[in-house]
């Protein structure tokens, strides 16, 4: 890794081919979004946070957050409020007298405009100064980032992944563009040796998707010529940000999504024939897979 600070590294991405590819990696390229939220993330919460009282409600509401509706795929730390504020709002949490945490010291860091790291959290800590709920939430951080790194491993890509990075290598510049920690990315990629496909892994450290995708391909590639491959909407929206053109991988149905986009999409994108009624037609089956109301209120 360069010396440079993360977002030069981004801007200092050479074009190689005509074409760019950014890729989220949880949920996208390995199935890991599932163990990692239900037996890393979620226990963490119960445990930091001293929600075993309602931790069946706790469990429900970050795996809603987190799996099961629109925001899947968001930043940890916007997640965790997000899980809260649910649950401070849910009658039958209410009815079992556990006060919830309103985390206002952590929303004030999600809300300053640095990267929701683990490195930026410690960062902003040391510069406001620690109290009771920053050190458990970052306890509860660095928690779940041991609890990943013991848990999950041996994950193989989704099928038809390998063959479509293959299959593209030669033709554009593929980026990984994801929200999780660099440490975890380069492992899960490495010890699958498909990280020799890609020209760079972005991770958290580097900022949110968006900017990923802004530094290091807008301006650089005509914007028909920039696809981002996610599993959420947040992928969708930091694509159109920038321009650029979306391939939803479906919630519960990845295995098909990546063989059509290496038998049909792929193709389409390097076509020229990718915009229009065909993008329209797979963004909309994919928002109607995930909901923005819980079961539980609807």
């Amino acid at each position: 890794m360069s010396s440079d600070k993360p977002t030069e590294v981004l801007k200092k991405l050479k074009i190689q081919h005509e074409f760019f590819i950014g890729i989220d990696s949880d949920g996208c390229v390995f199935d890991t979004m599932e163990i990692k939220h239900k037996e890393c993330f979620i226990p963490n919460i119960i445990k930091h946070w001293n929600l075993q009282a309602v931790s069946k409600y706790a469990r429900d509401a970050a795996e809603f957050v987190n799996l099961y509706s629109k925001w899947r795929g968001i930043n940890r730390f916007p997640a965790l409020v997000m899980s809260f504020d649910l649950l401070r709002e849910w009658d039958e949490v209410k009815k079992r007298g556990r006060s919830i945490p309103e985390v206002p010291e952590l929303r004030k860091f999600i809300d300053s405009g640095r990267p929701l790291s683990n490195s930026s959290f410690k960062e902003y800590i040391e510069e406001v100064g620690t109290n009771d709920e920053l050190k458990t939430a970052l306890e509860w951080s660095n928690a779940v980032n041991q609890t990943v790194d013991d848990m999950v491993y041996g994950m193989p890509p989704f099928p038809y992944v390998r063959e479509s990075l293959e299959k593209m290598n030669g033709t554009a510049d593929m980026m990984v563009v994801s929200a999780t920690p660099t440490d975890a990315l380069e492992k899960e990629w490495s010890e699958n040796e498909i990280d020799n496909q890609v020209r760079l892994i972005a991770g958290q450290e580097m900022g949110p998707k968006k900017q990923h995708l802004q530094l290091a391909a807008t301006g650089k590639y005509k914007p028909e010529h920039i696809l981002m491959i996610g599993d959420a909407p947040g992928d969708m929206n930091a694509a159109k940000a920038n321009n650029a053109l979306f391939y939803p991988i479906m919630p519960g149905n990845e295995d098909a999504s990546w063989q059509r986009f290496y038998d049909e999409a792929s193709d389409r994108f390097i076509r020229g024939e990718y915009a229009g009624s065909y993008e329209e037609n797979l963004i909309q089956e994919f928002l109607d897979i995930l909901p923005d109301t819980p079961p539980w209120k609807r």
